[in-house]
Parts: C-alpha cells; structure tokens; sequence
C-alpha cells in the first residue's frame, strides 16, 4: 500500500524532485448550528490552489482539524443536484483521481504536524471553519508559528474566521497593523437570500470590522480578490483560493 508521501511524488511531480512541501489544513465534518446541515469543506477552496502548488512543483500535505475522512460541503460538490457549483470543472477532475480521493480519507489531526517541516501553511475554507477553526488554539498555535518564522501563512474565505481572535506570541493580534480580506457581507446576504434563512453564526466583516487598528478590505462578491501583506496571505471567498496560492507561490521567489 502507497503512503500519502509516495502518492504525492507520483501524482504531484511524476518523479521529478519536489521544490517544497504545503500544508493545507481543512476542516472536519461538523453540523452547522444554524441550518442543521451537514458541513465541511468547500472543495474549490482546496482543488483550485491544490493544481496551483501542483503544478508549481510542490508536494502538499492535507491534515484536518479533527483527523479522519473529510466531506465536502454538498453545495461545493459539482455533482450536487443543485447545480451550485456545476461550473467547477477543476474540482469534478481532481474527484476522478483515485489519489485525490485518497487524501481526503485518514488524513492526520493538524496537532500531529509541525510547522518546521512544511514551507507554508494554507487553511481551506467553508461552512465548517465557523465552528471548527473558531476558538481552536490548536490552529491558532500551529499558524502562529508559520507566521512568526516568515513562512507564507495563508487563508481563504470563511477560513479566514482565524484571524479575528488569534494572538501572537507577543500577545497582540495578528492581523494589527495588517490589510487582509475574507468572505464579505455582501456575500453572506447573497447566500441567506438563495436557501432563506441565515446561514453562519456570525458575520467574518461584521466582525473584523470592530477591530482596531487592522484593515478589512472586499472586492466585489464573488470576485477573485487575494491580498498579501508581509506573509500573511488571505483570500475573500471560493473563487479566490488559485489567487491566493500564486501569492504564495510568489512569495518563495522573492
């Protein structure tokens, strides 16, 4: 039997030598307090910057916040029946993969994993982060510590939740003094208008808004819209996660 190391050499870089390795961290299957739902992961937040560091050359590893097998978010499925992200041919290819399949299953609990043996971190985002990634000192210790050796430190979407709470080793807030982005109201109405009824808990601009001395900044709904400041790297929602990866891809090029 392959392991998840091997599998990635073969698909990634078909033998050739990897330039680094990514962490991308998504979130375990949870149910949404609000609706009920079943929730996850939104799965273009994972395949489109997962064929971005693929094909820059780099191996990637997908740890979860709780361990074991991970579940898209149902309308980030292209085979949904709601035909929500139908468009997604990226993500409909990478699920023809027996080893994209393979990632998704007995991943490792982010708290098995350290930041010195990875060269970025990217946390994936969707419904479930609202729950999983809020409050989780697990997370906030592991990028904090990406962050704090200079490493890329990205987030994207509903993932970005993180960073209204998490503290540096100083004691100070991450994201003071910084620019940054993450799902916007203006989305968040959108999508309490298409199933009626309020989806999340609490509104990541709404709330990033209240802090002080830190700039929350949105594009359109539902542009592509990435921002990058020093090595925290963020993305405002699902169409923005390929954005966010060539920022990081970048950044190891400069």
């Amino acid at each position: 039997m392959q392991t998840l190391h091997e599998i990635n050499q073969y698909v990634h870089f078909h033998g050739a030598p990897t330039k680094g390795k990514i962490l991308m961290v998504a979130s375990s299957p949870s149910t949404s307090q609000q609706t009920g739902w079943p929730i996850g992961f939104w799965a273009s937040e994972l395949t489109h910057p997962l064929r971005v560091f693929q094909e820059a050359g780099y191996e990637v590893e997908l740890v979860s916040t709780e361990g074991g097998d991970l579940m898209m978010d149902g309308y980030s499925n292209p085979t949904d029946a709601s035909g929500y992200s139908a468009h997604d041919i990226i993500t409909l290819g990478y699920m023809q993969k027996p080893e994209f399949n393979a990632m998704l299953k007995d991943t490792k609990k982010l708290t098995e994993v350290e930041a010195k043996n990875y060269d970025a971190i990217f946390l994936v985002g969707g419904q479930g982060p609202m729950y999983t990634y809020k409050g989780n000192a697990a997370l906030q210790k592991l990028f904090v510590a990406f962050y704090e050796s200079g490493k890329p430190s990205a987030a994207v979407c509903h993932s970005t939740t993180l960073l209204l709470e998490i503290k540096k080793s100083n004691g100070e807030l991450l994201v003071k003094g910084k620019t940054w982005t993450g799902f916007a109201d203006a989305e968040e109405d959108f999508a309490d208008q298409a199933v009626g009824m309020k989806i999340q808990p609490y509104r990541i601009e709404t709330e990033a808004r209240k802090i002080a001395n830190t700039t929350f900044k949105v594009a359109a709904p539902f542009r592509s819209y990435a921002v990058a400041d020093g090595n925290l790297i963020t993305g405002q929602q699902q169409n923005s996660g390929a954005a966010v990866a060539e920022l990081v891809v970048a950044m190891f090029h400069q």
